[in-house]
């Protein structure tokens, strides 16, 4: 448990923190906020990744999965409601590249059936859209979770078996092009729409909507872990064989947190979505994934608000120094080398290192005042 000068110093943090991120749209612009929104979807990525790795000790290499799984099941229903969709039969819309790919001569309708565009008809609703971006990627989790950590694997093949998922996943999304437009991904997308109102990408109300996202998902994770699941969730992470000899059902702790992970993501990848308008399997790359895993080890596997941050803080040093003419062929080098600094001399991460400052400086103080009254 950390000192009361721990909690109140972290409790400052997250307050300044979120103070930073609800006030920016009073000196941003609509690029700037559209760019940092971008910045706070990969904030929301890192909690996930953090609850997962740091937490739960789960090294999740198929976190990008259940990030595009989410991003694809908003953006099939936003591309539905797109103008770009062709009409036939006077009434369901058909996504445009699905006549662009149809063999020459073949109608719109019988394309449709040929490549099982059918699938596509529920979501011309966008709220089965964001209800399946939700399910789905929690569902698979859950599945997945419930298989390995019954059968009691750990450790690095856990890793494999997700990494070896999401790029198999990729593989079918890219190879069935006539339904998913393949390498290309969803673009042209319409804007989301709640009610009569929507949210233009470049808004201050799509902002706020990322930003609220982030500050509900960040507080709400401290407080699940902080309860006697997230202490339980810890102490299997530390010794699993010991939390079972104790009673613990721990497969149920880690397919619960690695489900509940996976939901973060979906909601982050569908966020992406609305910021950016565009979906694509590249969400579902291997360097994605692992990405992510570098934004929690620099900014502290085991602190949500430094993995948040440490994501924060990566994609702004890449964009900058990938738009800086003079680094634009030495942005991946200094990244890199960024993130093998902090592995070498911050192992634990900014978040960790900050909290050993605080404990000895604390530390210290308790010393003086003890040497004091004796």
């Amino acid at each position: 448990m950390g000192t009361s000068l721990d909690k109140r110093l972290t409790v400052a943090a997250y307050v300044l923190f979120l103070g930073m991120v609800l006030l920016a749209p009073l000196v941003l612009d609509g690029f700037g906020l559209n760019r940092l929104a971008k910045y706070l979807v990969f904030g929301v990525l890192g909690i996930a990744v953090a609850m997962c790795w740091g937490y739960a000790g789960i090294l999740n290499l198929g976190q990008g999965l259940f990030f595009g799984l989410g991003a694809y099941m908003l953006a099939m229903s936003l591309k539905m409601a797109s103008p770009t969709s062709l009409q036939h039969g006077g009434a369901n819309p058909v996504p445009d590249f699905m006549l662009s790919n149809a063999e020459p001569g073949a109608t719109v309708d019988l394309c449709c059936i040929n490549q099982g565009s059918f699938l596509w008809l529920p979501f011309r609703s966008q709220g089965f859209g964001i209800f399946m971006g939700v399910v789905l990627p929690v569902l698979v989790a859950f599945v997945l979770g419930n298989v390995l950590f019954r059968k009691r694997i750990a450790g690095v093949f856990v890793s494999i078996v997700t990494l070896a998922l999401v790029l198999l996943v990729r593989l079918l999304l890219v190879d069935a092009q006539p339904l998913t437009n393949g390498f290309n991904g969803l673009s042209d997308l319409a804007w989301l729409r709640v009610g009569a109102y929507e949210f233009d990408p470049y808004s201050v109300s799509t902002y706020y909507l990322v930003a609220f996202t982030l500050a509900f998902v960040l507080i709400g994770a401290r407080v699940l872990l902080a309860t006697r699941a997230g202490v339980i969730l810890r102490a299997t992470s530390g010794d699993p064989q010991r939390a079972r000899y104790l009673g613990f059902d721990v497969a149920h702790y880690q397919t619960f947190f690695f489900a509940l992970s996976a939901a973060v993501a979906a909601v982050a990848g569908m966020l992406y979505v609305v910021v950016a308008e565009f979906a694509s399997p590249t969400f579902m790359d291997l360097s994605f994934s692992i990405t992510m895993v570098v934004w929690a080890a620099v900014g502290g596997r085991g602190s949500l608000l430094g993995a948040c941050v440490g994501a924060i803080l990566i994609n702004m040093l890449e964009a900058t120094a990938s738009e800086t003419q003079s680094l634009v062929e030495a942005w991946r080098v200094i990244v890199g080398m960024t993130f093998v600094l902090v592995v070498l001399y911050l192992p634990k991460g900014i978040g960790g290192w900050a909290h050993e400052l605080i404990a000895r400086f604390d530390h210290r103080a308790r010393s003086r005042t003890a040497g004091g009254k004796s």
